[in-house]
């Protein structure tokens, strides 16, 4: 094997790795977040919904991490599409959820 085929091997080894490290964080942050919120629902803590956008929002942060970090390893375009259009919908649900985010800081400030 040559040294090149054995360096690109060793870097798609290295960003599957990274793009399952940030899955998997994303998931842990989202569950984290839900057991928050549900114990804040039942201890009627009024910032609850506000935990929860908080913890939506950095999970998405970090499953939109992994997805960009996925394009390093796409080999067909039609994967680059594919990829693209995850990454537009889940920047998509990101902003939407920092907007909540925002309204949620507001009403409850008032």
């Amino acid at each position: 094997m040559t040294m090149l085929a054995l360096l690109e091997e060793g870097f798609q080894f290295i960003v599957q790795f990274g793009v399952l490290f940030l899955e998997c964080v994303g998931v842990a942050v989202l569950l984290v977040a839900a057991v928050r919120s549900i114990v804040g629902c039942f201890s009627k803590d009024p910032h609850v919904r506000l935990v929860l956008a908080q913890g939506i929002a950095l999970a998405l942060e970090f499953k939109l991490g992994g997805e960009v970090l996925r394009t390093a390893i796409v080999r067909e375009p039609q994967e680059l599409i594919t990829l693209g259009a995850i990454i537009l919908l889940r920047g998509a649900l990101t902003f939407l959820i920092h907007w909540e985010i925002k309204n949620e800081e507001s009403r409850i400030s008032v």
